[in-house]
């Protein structure tokens, strides 16, 4: 029993050492074996296994009758169980999507409001909406605008700031 829950143990330092050495493992093995165990190697996967096969195997041994070659068979199960589960887990938070990422050139034509009222070629504020989300920037205008005025996107120079003209009426 002792050997299972050591093992548990094990593979959840296992685990916090993969919050420190992100791929450490699949970087030690990268063209070994030619993308065979893409992604069943990386830290977290290990640690998965390792911490099922050692807890699942402790509960099995405390709760059947089954000895020790048969909670090791049930530990390995829950073991695979647990390694599959995370490197899908694992898959899906590292996806990374960067068309989905609104950018700042995405803000130009949209409308917005002054805050903060803009001087003459000087800063003031400004909200917009993107994504439906409220984003308050950096304004630039070279006519002076009020607060409260309604504005027009014309450029986004750099991400928290944008140029900006009055909306006629």
């Amino acid at each position: 029993m002792n050997w299972f829950l050591g093992l548990g143990i094990a593979g959840l330092v296992v685990l916090a050492l993969s919050l420190i050495f992100d791929g450490l493992l699949e970087g030690l093995l990268d063209g070994v074996l030619d993308g065979l165990l893409d992604g069943w190697l990386s830290l977290p996967v290990v640690a998965g296994f390792v911490s099922m096969l050692g807890f699942g195997g402790a509960v099995a041994l405390a709760t059947t009758d089954v000895g020790a070659a048969g909670a090791t068979a049930i530990g390995v199960l829950a073991g695979l169980g647990a390694a599959w589960l995370t490197l899908r887990f694992t898959r899906v938070l590292m996806r990374d999507d960067p068309a989905a990422t609104p950018r700042g050139g995405d803000l130009v034509g949209s409308p917005g409001s002054v805050v903060t009222a803009i001087p003459a070629d000087g800063y003031g504020e400004v909200l917009v909406h993107l994504a439906g989300q409220p984003l308050k920037l950096a304004a630039k205008c070279s006519v002076p605008v009020d607060r409260g005025a309604e504005v027009w996107v014309e450029s986004s120079p750099t991400p928290t700031s944008v140029v900006v003209r009055p909306v006629e009426r």
